[in-house]
């Protein structure tokens, strides 16, 4: 998510709830990058590693991914903060009535605490993204120590939830990556992943504002960012439900985040 303040809501909120101890930008392109979706993205730099589960897995490229698998008329769909009980069932139902899939960049405590929910969606057809483990979105100021905690716990956290299905892309809270947690994530097949437009859909502006937020500024690329956690997302849901509908009106198609 879009940076607010400080370490993000989740930092001891989730602690507390689920006991786990907290150990503490959109440039865009429309022209969609070379590279696969199996993972072998031209110029990586991230060496093979084994990942937190044990077993190897293909390094992906290091850079931050903005460009959609469907070219230039394609778009990417991100979710964040999730999974919640409340919210994430019902925005799979809008993605389920308008035949899309998303990218769900999910918080490790929040995917151990709803494993259902992470089948869930990786039974629709959606893709898993680690979004690490406190949601501290100063992690680019600390060490690398503690951004590799907050990566890998995540990680472990989301893969065993899905009941082994890897997340394949990491985006760092509010955006605070770093050339270490850039190479981290990709030495573990987790490409980097911003965005382009921030529906501010966390600020709960409006239903009418989301939507005229990502309407405007499209424009500057085609991954968009929603969250389906973090206190009421009744007004997400209801701007997905015009959002969606009006993308493809624009013979814009839905796609993944490149790898």
């Amino acid at each position: 998510m879009a940076k607010h303040n400080g370490r993000g809501w989740y930092g001891k909120m989730i602690a507390a709830a689920v006991g786990v101890t907290a150990l503490a930008a959109a440039s865009s392109v429309w022209m969609a990058e070379a590279g696969p979706v199996d993972g072998k993205a031209g110029g990586a730099k991230a060496s093979a590693s084994s990942s937190s589960t044990g077993s190897k897995v293909k390094p992906v490229d290091t850079s931050i991914a903005h460009s959609s698998d469907k070219g230039a008329r394609g778009v990417n769909i991100t979710i964040d903060d999730g999974p919640d009980p409340t919210w994430t069932p019902k925005v799979l139902q809008v993605l389920r009535d308008n035949g899309v899939k998303a990218t769900f960049c999910m918080v490790g405590p929040q995917a151990k605490a709803h494993p259902d929910l992470v089948r869930a969606v990786v039974a629709a057809g959606h893709r898993l993204c680690d979004h690490s483990v406190d949601h501290d979105t100063t992690m680019d100021k600390k060490s690398q120590a503690y951004q590799s905690q907050q990566i890998l716990d995540a990680e472990k956290m989301i893969t065993d939830a899905s009941g082994g299905v890897r997340p394949l892309y990491y985006r760092a809270p509010g955006g605070a990556f770093t050339p270490y947690s850039r190479e981290l994530a990709a030495s573990h097949g987790m490409r980097p992943l911003g965005w382009n437009v921030d529906s501010k859909d966390f600020e709960r502006p409006g239903t009418t504002a989301i939507v005229g937020t990502v309407r405007r500024e499209l424009h500057l690329g085609p991954t968009l960012l929603f969250h389906d956690a973090g206190g009421d997302r009744s007004q997400t849901v209801a701007a997905l439900r015009e959002i969606l509908p009006w993308l493809k009106q624009q013979g814009y198609s839905f796609g993944f985040p490149v790898r």
